[in-house]
């Protein structure tokens, strides 16, 4: 089936999805999980595929991203029913006002229409992408990275049985077949026919869709996210904190990327910091962490000379660039000129500082004492989610259920006229 074929499709299945009640959306969403959990091995086996011919040619940590388990597809179905559990959006009263006149006028949630998801190689975006754009009230159009394909394709498969199973076109969900640039670019200028682009994905991506789109687009982040450690930060809970951030699945988006340090500190800390990432790591036989040192951070420990490029690369690995700075006003200075909005996290223990850093970093997440890594949909209490927003408008941070929703007004009347 061709891309234009797959959304004048899910066009004329976006009617019924508007219609679909709750109960039955519902049902649809809680068939979808029971049907992923009875094609695990089906979709394990895609997988497999997937694997076999992207090894070699991704990083450790990129495959990573696209390997499933049978403990992942299990957690991709818990993701579906969370959804199936969360209020509906479609049709709520934003607002309402009684105007003089008598009018009644009500904002009122609906459904976007068409939403087309271009994302890369992690195959439990297809099942979180669809369940969320599908309880919104929305068809949903999914364009994957050709290294994900073949999982995508046994993913959408099961989930398409279980919108049947409920009585909903599955039409309404569809995975596109082409994975060259060109279906990307038809997406992107599918005026008409998709009401609400996505993209997920590498900066690269997201700029392509950004730049190119004739069609609504919601930039979503690429991931360069800072952790300062201030002069009142507790060493320990700021050591505890920058691991996290980095190591614990440094291929997403939450990720640490930089380490900021006031240079009162730096001396202590660094030497601190090399140990915990780099040298306990390999005793542990763990992936060591390379740390690419401003000039300062290096007259004090030993790493890589930092370049140009690295205080402005997503290096979604075990890779961080660190940088001494003389208190949060320059802490927050570099932030604005180097990050992509995502997620930042100041360490101390002074409340004064941290107010002001929190005031100051204007990014979609802004965390006092905790990792970045908690910029997530599940965390916020919003069930899975769409993707990070790094933008103002019309959603930022994690987008979950309300954020799939546009409004309109509906004005109720007794035969007033004007």
């Amino acid at each position: 089936m061709t891309t234009l074929e797959l959304l004048q499709r899910a066009k004329a299945a976006k009617r019924a999805m508007a219609l679909a009640d709750t109960r039955t959306k519902n049902r649809a969403l809680l068939a979808m999980a029971d049907a992923l959990l009875d094609n695990t091995q089906a979709i394990l086996t895609a997988n497999g595929l997937d694997l076999i011919e992207a090894k070699g040619t991704v990083s450790p940590v990129m495959l990573d991203r696209l390997a499933l388990s049978e403990e992942r597809v299990f957690g991709m179905a818990q993701g579906v029913r969370e959804v199936a559990a969360l209020p509906d959006p479609a049709g709520r009263v934003v607002s309402r006002v009684e105007r003089p006149n008598g009018l009644v006028i009500e904002k009122t949630a609906v459904p976007m229409g068409v939403i087309a998801i271009i994302y890369e190689s992690r195959p439990n975006v297809t099942s979180d992408a669809a369940a969320l754009a599908l309880k919104a009230g929305s068809a949903c159009v999914l364009r994957c990275g050709k290294e994900a394909h073949r999982s995508a394709a046994a993913i959408t498969a099961a989930l398409r049985e279980g919108l049947a199973a409920a009585g909903l076109p599955q039409d309404a969900l569809g995975l596109v077949e082409d994975t060259s640039r060109q279906s990307a670019r038809e997406l992107m200028t599918a005026s008409g026919l998709v009401d609400l682009l996505i993209p997920r994905g590498g900066a690269g991506l997201i700029r392509a869709c950004v730049d190119s789109a004739t069609v609504p687009v919601i930039e979503t982040g690429t991931g360069i996210c800072h952790v300062y450690v201030d002069r009142d930060a507790d060493v320990n809970m700021a050591l505890d904190i920058v691991d996290n951030a980095k190591c614990s699945r440094p291929s997403v988006c939450n990720a640490a990327e930089v380490c900021l340090v006031h240079r009162d500190v730096a001396g202590a800390f660094l030497p601190r910091l090399r140990e915990r990432l780099v040298d306990a790591r390999k005793a542990k036989r763990l992936p060591p962490v390379e740390l690419r040192l401003d000039e300062e951070s290096a007259a004090v420990i030993k790493g890589v000379p930092a370049g140009e490029a690295d205080f402005d690369t997503e290096f979604l690995d075990y890779i961080l660039a660190v940088k001494v700075v003389g208190g949060a006003d320059e802490a927050a200075a570099h932030i604005a000129a180097h990050s992509t909005g995502h997620s930042e996290a100041i360490v101390t223990e002074n409340g004064e500082t941290a107010r002001r850093f929190t005031a100051l970093v204007d990014s979609a997440a802004v965390y006092w004492n905790a990792s970045t890594r908690f910029t997530d949909g599940g965390v916020f209490g919003l069930g899975c989610e769409m993707g990070i927003s790094t933008q103002r408008l019309h959603a930022r941070g994690p987008m979950g259920l309300a954020e799939l929703c546009t409004y309109k007004y509906v004005i109720s009347g007794t035969g007033q006229v004007r």
